[in-house]
């Protein structure tokens, strides 16, 4: 059974937040939340953390480290003179959390191969040093675009020998036009990964009550 899930995107912006949040609110049992490295937040403003808590009350939420610029985190910290611990040490923290949690949702930073830490390793090699069952989450756009980019991600995965459930494009249209229909058929048959979501796009802006009613009806096969 997958413990651990990590949220991965095909770019900045793409709605992996929300998704997280989504992805929340659908796990059986306890769930906790960790992001490793925040970024584009000064210390007390709200980040994608406080975001998903608004949009689930989950309070069980794990920051690493928060940085000013938005940005990398290998840049933002190299920047503000901030040290990173390894991706190896982000593991184990992550380890521990799942030995007492049903399941364990890792929200990375920007795309699969961001650096993540001061020798650049990535949300891929944090996976890599993981003894527990784990896969991945793609986040992927609607639009034009989104079968190269996707593609590209689910190659880097699969280079690694790292399991992917399934693709969720994270803020479908309510009119979707032409391209939009024919990535939703054509993202399986191009990457052999199922879309297990539509997440409707504005879902971010959505009221506790509402995100938590309609989330489940956004998955296929959770």
């Amino acid at each position: 059974m997958t413990k651990i899930l990590f949220v991965t995107g095909t770019d900045t912006g793409v709605g992996k937040t929300v998704v997280t949040a989504a992805l929340a609110v659908t796990a059986a049992g306890s769930v906790a939340v960790v992001k490793p490295a925040q970024t584009g937040v000064t210390a007390g403003e709200p980040g994608d953390l406080q975001e998903i808590q608004r949009l689930t009350g989950l309070a069980d939420l794990h920051e690493g480290v928060r940085l000013r610029d938005p940005l990398a985190p290998t840049t933002a910290a190299r920047r503000e003179g901030a040290s990173l611990p390894s991706v190896k040490a982000q593991a184990g923290s992550i380890t521990d959390l799942a030995a007492s949690r049903d399941t364990v949702i890792v929200e990375g930073a920007g795309g699969l191969l961001v650096g993540l830490d001061e020798a650049g390793h990535n949300l891929a090699d944090l996976a890599a040093h993981l003894d527990v069952p784990f896969a991945f989450v793609v986040v992927t756009r609607a639009g034009l675009g989104t079968l190269n980019h996707t593609g590209l991600t689910v190659e880097a995965l699969r280079s690694r020998g790292l399991p992917i459930e399934g693709l969720v494009v994270g803020s479908w249209p309510a009119e979707p036009e032409l391209a939009e229909r024919c990535n939703l058929e054509d993202l399986p048959a191009i990457t052999g990964v199922p879309v297990i979501a539509r997440v409707p796009a504005g879902a971010g802006a959505l009221d506790r009550a509402t995100f938590l009613a309609a989330a489940g009806g956004w998955f296929s096969s959770r």
